[in-house]
């Protein structure tokens, strides 16, 4: 018996790091890539995949419509609403997707009882692009996933993150760095590791078909759960020799203390001391990635890391 090969893939928000892992470990696949500007070059060199105009803000798919399976990591509460307008004005060619994967944010759940506007209006948008992609889905019975990572970082040919580089940054500036304690647990997921699972998805979903007892919504991080103070110690670890980064001292204080220090923030910025609460809180639990791929646990840092 031949078994079928791998879908077709639409993927959608290829500028970003994972989307940019995902065309590489993709090398090879049918896969075209849709959206406002072309895909950059493959860091291993070649051409760049296929281009499908599609602004997500404005377009509904019938000029060109996606084919296979659909896989997006541009910006859920874009993606969701751009869906449903295909959906609705192209039955047909929405029923010949194969099936959808989504990147969504575990700021859904992580940020759910936020005090601060911008953290709560976050999850709030987030939480209907998912419930909008959910329905959109389930009314034509197409298979759907949404992956929601925890803390993503690495590069992926010329783009890198924006949260674990920040904090790199973060570690050159400064003589010493107070932490509450070692800080709450983490769980960081590295964009090609994030990458590999939607790709390993896409393989499965068609041949699992629409199963409306099957969760859709899948928490995600990586293979370690540490500390943030050890965290922060392997991400100096792993920075190059001489790097002002690993001058950084970590000072451990007792969390209440470390609470009034940060208090002030409160007047200044409510998201920020937020931010810096959270620094203690537990964000891990997540399914780790090489559970669904089935391989040996990768230790953090994975890298390459974001400069």
């Amino acid at each position: 018996m031949t078994l079928p090969g791998p879908v077709p893939i639409t993927l959608f928000g290829a500028t970003t790091p994972s989307g940019q892992a995902l065309i590489e470990l993709a090398r090879g696949r049918r896969l075209v890539v849709a959206g406002r500007r072309p895909p950059l070059p493959p860091a291993g060199g070649g051409d760049p995949p296929p281009f499908l105009p599609c602004d997500l803000e404005t377009s509904s798919g019938e000029e060109q419509p996606p084919r296979g399976l659909l896989v997006s990591f541009a910006p859920i509460w874009s993606f969701a609403p751009w869906l449903a307008r295909y959906a609705s004005s192209n039955p047909a060619g929405f029923a010949a997707v194969q099936g959808v994967i989504a990147c969504s944010s575990s700021s859904v759940i992580t940020k759910r009882f936020a005090a601060n506007g911008f953290d709560r209006d976050l999850v709030q948008r987030l939480r209907q692009a998912e419930e909008q992609l959910t329905l959109t889905c389930a009314a034509q019975a197409r298979p759907l996933r949404i992956l929601a990572p925890t803390l993503i970082y690495g590069q992926a040919g010329p783009l890198g993150d924006r949260n674990l580089s920040k904090l790199r940054q973060l570690l050159r500036r400064l003589p010493l760095l107070p932490l509450p304690g070692q800080g709450g647990l983490r769980q960081p997921i590295h964009c090609r590791q994030l990458a590999a699972v939607a790709l390993h998805l896409a393989d499965r979903l068609p041949q699992d078909g629409f199963d409306p007892a099957q969760p859709v919504h899948l928490p995600l991080g990586g293979d370690d759960t540490l500390a943030y103070a050890v965290m922060l110690r392997r991400l100096q670890n792993a920075t190059e020799l001489g790097d002002a980064a690993r001058s950084c001292r970590l000072l451990a204080l007792p969390p209440r203390f470390f609470l009034a220090l940060a208090a002030p923030l409160l007047l200044l910025s409510p998201k920020t001391f937020e931010a810096v609460l959270r620094m203690g809180a537990d964000l891990a639990g997540f399914t780790p990635a090489h559970r669904i791929l089935g391989g040996a646990p990768e230790p953090f840092p994975v890298l390459p890391l974001a400069p």
